[in-house]
């Protein structure tokens, strides 16, 4: 066997003389050397992509299989309804199945109202909490209170039904009165198709509604601002900004993009919301007249008040025809969500 090959380098004491100091040559690397690595290493990424792949494939499937089935179940009720355009205004009729009357045009506005109310409530409380937890609260302050937040979306929605409806209806009725009272000359605080006093109303329910997806919005808030670079918030500080000058020109233009897509989420999961706005909303067939003291059903708490009526294909056709306007809609709420978080983070 011949010796180990060695690397000859001057010596620095040595320089006047010539003379060399030979070192052993760096025992090679057994992983580098190993003729297994690479295949291992692409056998690993092969597996990882794959299952990333299938993953992403499956979810989409999913959806087109539930948009699939969705259509399938409409599509005989739609055929049997005896009114010319499916969104119309009008009665939902569907005793006689030879001959149904339904539309949707007051479950999608009462829909998109009462949600659209309880997201304009709830994004400035949510963005006042996040700043505070973020940037003004002391550490053993913000972690208690960033944690009952939290705990709002661990309560069931039927209890907040209840809630809103026997709790704090009584509480807002004062309100709800002075408002109808003094501003009814206003549409919005007009007198509707519920009674005022009685809290059955979108106004009730979109405060209540508020609340629960407060917890949503504040969580991906937070989250995202407490990334904001502590680089960016340290040069700020240095050039004498206050507190609320570093939230205004570091914190909320990096985590703006992150507040948008939690009040999507947020939306999201209004317009999806059943039993506390079955309990609280007072269901009418009169015609919807974008009043906060309206009453009137969503999609899903009229899809959930008519389970009894699933027996029949037809009956049960009609609601899931809501119910794929209702899947349609969520879509439309993400691609805008997506369109607003991309346009924000090219800015």
């Amino acid at each position: 066997m011949t010796d180990k090959a060695a690397v000859t380098i001057p010596n620095p004491a040595d320089a006047g003389s010539g003379e060399a100091l030979a070192m052993p040559a760096p025992a090679p690397d057994p992983i580098s050397t190993d003729p297994n690595r690479h295949a291992k290493v692409r056998v690993g990424d092969r597996v990882f992509s794959g299952l990333s792949e299938g993953s992403g494939v499956l979810i989409v499937a999913l959806i087109g299989a539930i948009g699939f089935f969705l259509v399938w179940r409409a599509i005989p009720a739609l055929a049997r309804n005896e009114e010319n355009f499916f969104l119309y205004r009008g009665s939902w009729i569907t005793t006689d199945t030879s001959a149904m009357h339904f539309g949707i045009l007051d479950l999608l506005q009462v829909t998109v109202f009462v949600s659209v109310f309880a997201l304009l409530l709830a994004m400035p409380i949510a963005l006042g909490i996040a700043i505070f937890v973020t940037s003004y609260a002391p550490r053993r302050v913000a972690g208690p209170l960033a944690y009952m937040v939290d705990l709002l979306a661990a309560v069931p929605s039927i209890i907040y039904g209840v809630w809103g409806l026997y709790v704090l209806a009584p509480v807002l009725r004062p309100v709800a009165l002075w408002l109808n009272e003094n501003l009814g000359w206003f549409f919005l605080f007009s007198t509707g198709t519920a009674s005022v006093a009685g809290g059955g109303t979108i106004f009730t329910a979109g405060i209540v509604l508020a609340v629960m997806i407060l917890p949503i919005i504040t969580a991906v808030t937070r989250e995202v601002f407490v990334q904001t670079p502590r680089g960016h918030i340290e040069a700020a500080l240095a050039l004498g900004a206050t507190r609320w000058e570093v939230v205004r020109t570091t914190v909320l233009p990096f985590g703006m993009s992150g507040y948008i897509s939690g009040a999507m989420l947020g939306l999201g999961r209004a317009l999806g919301e059943t039993i506390a706005l079955l309990i609280i909303l007072r269901g009418t067939q009169e015609a919807f007249g974008w009043s906060l003291f309206d009453g009137g059903y969503t999609f899903a708490s009229l899809i959930a008040s008519a389970a009894s009526e699933f027996n029949d294909q037809y009956k049960a056709g009609a609601y899931i025809a809501a119910g794929l306007v209702l899947f349609i809609l969520t879509f439309v709420v993400n691609s805008l969500a997506r369109a607003a978080v991309a346009g924000k983070g090219n800015r």
